[in-house]
């Protein structure tokens, strides 16, 4: 049996059969591929087939087709009502406190009845910097500038996505993961002014970097994540993990050839960096010191208890009906978190990919407040979506192209109706 790797870094086992055909005996050889994850993070050259643009195209106009689809479901549910569409993509929730940021800088606040206090000091730097940027040397404003900077973020994440699925389980899964993230029932989150898109877009190419061996470019990744959310946190473990790894594997008996330890102990410390520095700037500037971060996110009433505060919302639609009927839903929706987790394991996905998206589940579960934003804080945890992708991308092209379309219909109406509605606090 030979064990080869593909361009996009999936392991093709090629077995050898020797068949006899009559009358005449004769040899003939038979590969016959069995897929399988790469799962290990062994030091080889990094294939570079699942970050080329023309390997990634099918799956970019696809993502592309799926967001222009729920931006006119949004334009023209907006307009029957008499709203404005690019208003709730650019200048409500928490755009709005971004591009306030981006205008005015760090110091607004709101002081509540209650005696909280909504700080902007609770919003990572890097996109308000990107819209004041893009704001500077264009005529846009500074909410349009947030609007474009989405867009361009959500392809260069649905392009991380492809190339990460793509490298683990090949070109049709890669295509299929995309799809499936563009297609999320909050998928419209993706074109808004938010910095999810920026941030799925950053994590994604660091995993695909560690997962390639580039770690300088994983650290640097890590580290812009870093300044971008809270869940930043989350990329810098798994690239510490993969660190952890590495190390471990050449003192092992069967040591294995890596970077050098000088470039993997660069990457590992520079993926902090952006997190660390500006927690360490929020307590400087608050007067708190290393804890200032969080004084200012219980201003938001926002923190981590464990889940306890999470399970005693839904425990409390069980009460009457018909709210019993969205406490059915939440169960059966963390449930199915559960159990795409547990097949990512079982699927053996590669440790970083396990790492990170264990980081993202536990802090949107765990946080404390503010419930009806945990679907948009699961939004970068798009290895959740692999073992899916894999099932879809095993179905006929005609029946999973199908699937995709009805689900992104749906999406695309459920979307319109969300932000039309209650929204994304």
């Amino acid at each position: 049996m030979a064990d080869l790797s593909e361009p996009g870094g999936t392991r093709v086992a090629y077995t050898t059969v020797l068949t006899a055909r009559a009358p005449r005996r004769t040899l003939r050889w038979c590969a016959r591929p069995i897929i399988e994850p790469v799962t290990d993070l062994e030091t080889r050259v990094a294939p570079t087939g699942s970050a080329a643009p023309r390997r990634a195209a099918p799956a970019l106009l696809g993502y592309a087709a799926v967001r222009v689809l729920g931006l006119l479901a949004l334009a023209g549910w907006s307009a029957a009502r008499d709203k404005s569409a690019f208003t709730l993509l650019t200048a409500r929730w928490d755009s709005l406190w971004y591009t306030r940021v981006a205008e005015l800088g760090y110091g607004y606040e709101v002081r509540l009845p209650n005696g909280d206090v909504h700080s902007n000091l609770a919003f990572f730097p890097l996109l308000p910097w990107l819209e004041r940027l893009l704001h500077a040397v264009t005529p846009l404003s500074y909410a349009a500038a947030g609007f474009v900077v989405s867009l361009v973020a959500s392809l260069a994440a649905a392009w991380g996505i492809f190339a990460v699925a793509d490298h683990v389980y090949g070109r049709r899964a890669g295509v299929c993961a995309v799809l499936l993230w563009a297609v999320l029932p909050v998928g419209i989150v993706q074109s808004m002014a938010y910095s999810e898109s920026l941030f799925t877009a950053l994590a994604a190419w660091s995993l695909y970097a560690v997962l390639t061996g580039r770690w300088v470019t994983a650290g640097v990744l890590a580290s812009l994540a870093g300044l971008t959310r809270p869940v930043g946190i989350a990329v810098v473990a798994a690239v510490w993990a993969a660190g952890a790894v590495s190390f471990a594997r050449e003192r092992g008996p069967s040591p294995v050839r890596e970077a050098p330890v000088a470039v993997r102990a660069l990457g590992l410390f520079l993926a902090p960096l952006g997190t660390a520095g500006y927690v360490l700037w929020v307590g400087h500037r608050t007067g708190q010191g290393p804890l200032g971060y969080l004084d200012v996110q219980a201003g938001w009433r926002n923190g981590l208890d464990g889940g306890y505060a999470f399970a005693r919302f839904v425990l409390e639609k069980f009460t009457s009906f018909p709210s019993v009927l969205a406490g059915l839903a939440l169960v059966v929706g963390v449930a199915l978190l559960i159990r795409l987790y547990a097949a990512g394991v079982r699927a053996r996905q590669p440790l970083p990919l396990l790492v990170y998206t264990g980081v993202v589940l536990a802090l949107a579960l765990c946080a404390s407040s503010y419930f009806g934003s945990k679907p948009r804080l699961l939004l970068p945890s798009f290895p959740l979506l692999l073992p899916l992708a894999v099932a879809l991308a095993r179905l006929r092209t005609a029946r999973s192209a199908a699937v995709v379309a009805a689900v992104a219909v749906a999406s695309a109406v459920y979307g319109a109706w969300w932000l039309n509605g209650s929204g994304p606090p």
